[in-house]
């Protein structure tokens, strides 16, 4: 494992580096933000810095196998599934790209991914663990459709998306140290340092936007982390989604309270809670920081419950979201904003 100890500072420094670039490069072809109506931004700002993010990891995906980190499979998984959605991200973000031909290629990303890691492992419950077979498989597909858009609709903020992403990855990390689990730390270790580079870009006030390209990779190898891990302990998906707890909850509560209305939940909208709680304070950082303070205090003590003092995966997550439903619920997410 040392011996690869300097990808970790490396996979930073390129992020950090490549997204100045996307920012000139994104500056010189007008590549910006403009506020609008539904924006949570009042000042013009380049997007698509994600990018870095996305060669950041991927670069490093074939070192991690070819120093016996990662299977073949692991690696197929995520580099394939990884790509074909910062693609259609990029691709996004430079025009348009109808929605229908964006989910395919999600639940053509989620398949192919899954194919590689052989789907669902059981899921654990109280007392045991249960084979879901080919239902299992097509849930997991739909899970990880699920998360790519999650993290899309998340990334409305200075630095949000990036810190959930840190926390999450360097909590998991902190779980598989502690539980015996050190094989499993690379990935989300490498993960955490491409966004630790571009996050000092994206800190609010931001420099530069992740884009879509960005948040739906960042969405969809979140997802296949958890998969993976779940292959290693049926436990550690429900750590997973403890540590994701404050998007899942968020973007979750939100579509569903926008489905009950009939609304056109492809439509761009500011009906989150993260959005809402930005308007009433008038800046972006103290939700941003408040993100990073429930990630540190909340969910990653509970995360550590369960993996190392035997709390139920199911009970834990409960634990988990109650307040995080009642914060949902106080910052009126899903709610029509003429209202709030």
């Amino acid at each position: 494992m040392k011996d690869l100890l300097w990808l970790a500072p490396c996979v930073a420094i390129l992020a950090l580096v490549l997204t100045w670039c996307l920012r000139y490069y994104a500056l010189t072809r007008s590549l910006i933000d403009i506020p609008n109506a539904r924006s949570s931004h009042s000042v013009p700002t380049p997007r698509g810095g994600g990018v870095a993010i996305v060669v950041g990891f991927l670069i490093a995906l074939p070192l991690l196998w070819a120093g016996n980190q990662i299977t073949l499979s692991v690696m197929w998984a995520l580099l394939g599934a990884g790509a074909v959605t910062a693609l259609l991200g990029f691709l996004d973000d430079h025009g348009h790209i109808a929605a229908r031909w964006r989910l395919l290629g999600h639940f053509s990303a989620a398949a192919w991914a899954l194919f590689w890691l052989n789907g669902l492992a059981p899921v654990s419950f109280v007392g045991g663990s249960i084979d879901l077979g080919p239902i299992g498989h097509v849930l997991a597909v739909f899970y990880l459709v699920w998360m790519l858009n999650l993290y899309n609709f998340m990334d409305g903020i200075d630095g949000l998306a990036s810190v959930e992403a840190v926390c999450a990855c360097l909590g998991a990390c902190l779980v598989y140290w502690l539980a015996g689990y050190q094989d499993l730390i690379w990935l989300p270790l490498i993960l955490s340092m491409a966004v630790i580079g571009f996050l000092y870009w994206n800190f609010p006030p931001a420099k530069i936007f992740m884009g879509d390209a960005g948040s739906g990779f960042l969405g969809i190898i979140i997802g296949l982390l958890s998969l993976h891990a779940a292959w290693h302990s049926a436990v550690l998906l429900w750590v997973w989604l403890i540590l994701l707890g404050v998007f899942i909850v968020d973007a979750t509560f939100t579509l569903a309270r926008r489905l009950a209305r009939g609304d056109k939940v492809y439509e761009a909208h500011r009906s989150h809670a993260y959005q809402f709680a930005s308007r009433q304070v008038g800046a972006h950082l103290p939700v941003t920081l408040s993100v990073l303070m429930i990630n540190l205090l909340w969910l990653v003590p509970l995360a550590l419950c369960v993996a190392l003092l035997g709390l139920n995966g199911p009970l834990g997550l409960l634990i988990a979201y109650a307040p995080l439903i009642l914060l949902a619920l106080k910052y009126r997410a899903g709610a029509l904003e003429k209202n709030a």
